[in-house]
């Protein structure tokens, strides 16, 4: 049976993947959560939107005939990638998943952690002072409790309306570089900054920018490990479906 392979992305290690797919003639689907309004264009099949919990995807991965399941996703996409574990054990299709390293601090951090988004807000509690609020858009009203502080928020796409009662909102998609990110910081006089431990080269720059201008992070803990196989690298993934190939006898 030749590869057929169903890519849960969203984040640039996805795209990567699919290029790389792309470019040795591996056939592929590259599935968006639904997020985004626009989507990066992609060289493989794209599709958008859930699939009804672990039962739907195993269906689609069924029906569709897929080989191997690729998790891309970002490391908080909980939800969906403990769908993929479920699917794949319902459906007996080989799953990995790519998953970047944490962010580690090196000399001229200063980082604290919390263990969730509920106890990063809960974290801010005190005197006004200006937040670089780098969530992203989904977690953000877990910090409505903190109305004292004005929030800069740099969002793929415009909000609705405005998330927080105190707020500057960038539409902007990275990856950023840090010599950007010291400008942006410095232009806002941000004072502290807060993001989820998503690691990745993409969204580094932010850190970057905080040790240039000695300004304490806030670190948010990634969702508790599933059991699964995991890689670190495009051309992990790629060693994977070669033994995931030869294993299935093909």
């Amino acid at each position: 049976m030749s590869q057929n392979l169903l890519i849960l992305g969203g984040t640039t290690e996805a795209s990567a993947l699919a290029r790389a797919l792309a470019d040795r003639g591996v056939r592929a689907t590259l599935s968006y959560a639904g997020r985004v309004a626009a989507p990066r264009a992609q060289p493989v099949a794209t599709r958008t939107g859930g699939f009804g919990g672990a039962e739907g995807l195993a269906a689609y991965l069924r029906v569709e005939r897929i080989s191997h399941l690729i998790d891309a996703t970002h490391p908080f996409a909980a939800r969906i990638s403990a769908n993929a574990v479920a699917a794949a054990r319902i459906a007996g299709t080989p799953l990995v998943a790519l998953v970047r390293p944490p962010w580690t601090p090196g000399p001229g951090d200063r980082w604290t952690s919390a263990p969730d988004v509920a106890a990063a807000a809960m974290a801010l509690a005190g005197p006004p002072v200006r937040v670089f609020l780098a969530l992203g858009r989904l977690h953000l009203a877990a910090f409505a409790s903190q109305p004292q502080h004005h929030y800069l928020l740099r969002l793929v796409d415009p909000p609705e309306a405005p998330p927080l009662p105190n707020v500057t909102v960038i539409v902007a998609r990275g990856p950023f570089n840090a010599a950007a990110d010291t400008a942006l910081l410095h232009a806002h006089a941000i004072e502290r900054v807060v993001a989820k431990n998503a690691g990745g080269a993409g969204a580094q720059a932010k850190l970057e920018a905080a040790r240039a201008l000695g300004l304490p992070v806030m670190l948010i803990d990634r969702p508790r490990a599933l059991v699964r196989a995991e890689v670190a690298t495009v051309a992990d993934v790629l060693g994977w479906l070669g033994h995931a190939q030869a294993d299935r006898g093909v």
